[in-house]
C-alpha cells in the first residue's frame, strides 16, 4: 500500500516536499513553540520553573516601560516603512517606465550594491555620517549653514529611522518594480486616448495595479524593522532603544528568558494584527476601485 502511494504522482510530490517542510518546521516552528512555552514559565537566575503562569504577561501590562518601548517600536517601524516606500516608489517607477529595457538589469545591479557589504558596516558608516563631527555636520558648518553641530541626528529615534530607511530601501524598490513591470502599457495608452490626464491615469490605473508591490514592500519593511536590534543599539542611544533591545536585555543581561519570550510574543502579535489589518484594508480598497 505504501509503495503504491509513493509511486503515484501525489506520493512523489509529497516525498519531494517533505524534506524542505521538515527543515522549515525545525528552523521556524519549533523555536516559536519554544518561545511560546517559555513565556508561561518563570525563571529565578539559573532556576527555571515550568509551572504555568501568566505573571510575565501581567508584568508587561502593569509596567509602563514595556508599553512605551512597544509604542516607540511601532512608531519607528511605521515611520521607516512610510519613508522607505514613499522614496522607493519614484525610483521603481523611473526604473520601470523611463529606463531602456537593456539597461534595467544594470540599474537593478546598482540598487543591490549595498548588500555587498555587511549590515553592521553600513550602520557604522551612518554613525560616521551623522556623528557630531561627521560628514553632515562638517559639511553644513563649512558652508556656513550652521554654527555648531546638530545633535538631533544621532543617538536618538531620528538616527534609527534614517539608518533603517537606507538599509531596507532595496527591499521596497524591488517588489514595487516587479509590480510596475507587470502593468500592460496598452491600458495606459488607452486611458490617455480617452482623454484622461497623465496624473489621473497614474491614480486610476498605475497605482491600483502597482498596489500588490506596494503592499509587499510595506510588509517586507515593517515586519523586520520592528524587531531590529543592531541599529537601535548602535544609533539610538538611551532614547532610541526599542522592544528588541529590551528582549535582548531580559534574555542575556537579566537572565529572565520567560519575560523576554513574553515580550517577543506580544510584539509578534502586534505586528501580525497590524499587518493583517493593513492587507484587509488594502484588499477592500482595491475592490472598491474595481
Amino acid at each position: 500500500m505504501l509503495s503504491k502511494f509513493l509511486s503515484s504522482e501525489n506520493g512523489r510530490g509529497l516525498l519531494m516536499v517533505s524534506p524542505p517542510f521538515l527543515y522549515a518546521m525545525l528552523l521556524m516552528a519549533f523555536p516559536l513553540i519554544a518561545i511560546f512555552l517559555f513565556s508561561f514559565w518563570t525563571q529565578d537566575f539559573m532556576t527555571l520553573d515550568t509551572t504555568f503562569t501568566l505573571n510575565n504577561y501581567r508584568e508587561i501590562a502593569e509596567k509602563p516601560i514595556y508599553g512605551a518601548l512597544l509604542q516607540r517600536s511601532l512608531f519607528v517601524s511605521a515611520s521607516v516603512t512610510a519613508v522607505t516606500v514613499l522614496l522607493a516608489f519614484p525610483v521603481a517607477y523611473f526604473l520601470s517606465f523611463h529606463v531602456r529595457p537593456d539597461r534595467k538589469s544594470l540599474w537593478l545591479f546598482l540598487i543591490t550594491i549595498p548588500f555587498w557589504t555587511s549590515y553592521l558596516i553600513r550602520v557604522f558608516l551612518w554613525k560616521v555620517i551623522l556623528g557630531y563631527n561627521g560628514v553632515i555636520n562638517t559639511g553644513l558648518i563649512n558652508v556656513g549653514l550652521i554654527d555648531e553641530p546638530l545633535t538631533f541626528i544621532l543617538y536618538n529615534v531620528n538616527a534609527v529611522i534614517i539608518t533603517l530607511a537606507h538599509a531596507f530601501a532595496p527591499f521596497a524598490i524591488l517588489p514595487i518594480f516587479v509590480a510596475l513591470e507587470k502593468i500592460d502599457r496598452s491600458l495606459l495608452e488607452a486611458s490617455q486616448d480617452l482623454g484622461e490626464s497623465k496624473f489621473m491615469t497614474f491614480m486610476r490605473i498605475t497605482l491600483p495595479l502597482a498596489m500588490p508591490g506596494v503592499v509587499g514592500a510595506v510588509l517586507i519593511v515593517f515586519i523586520p524593522t520592528i524587531g531590529d536590534y543592531v541599529t537601535p543599539e548602535l544609533m539610538g542611544g538611551a532614547g532610541g532603544k526599542l522592544i528588541a533591545n529590551m528582549i535582548q536585555t531580559q534574555f542575556l543581561a537579566l537572565n529572565n528568558a520567560p519575560l523576554g519570550a513574553a515580550l517577543a510574543i506580544v510584539a509578534m502579535l502586534c505586528v501580525t494584527a497590524i499587518s493583517l489589518t493593513f492587507v484587509l484594508i488594502n484588499r477592500r480598497w482595491l475592490k472598491g476601485r474595481s
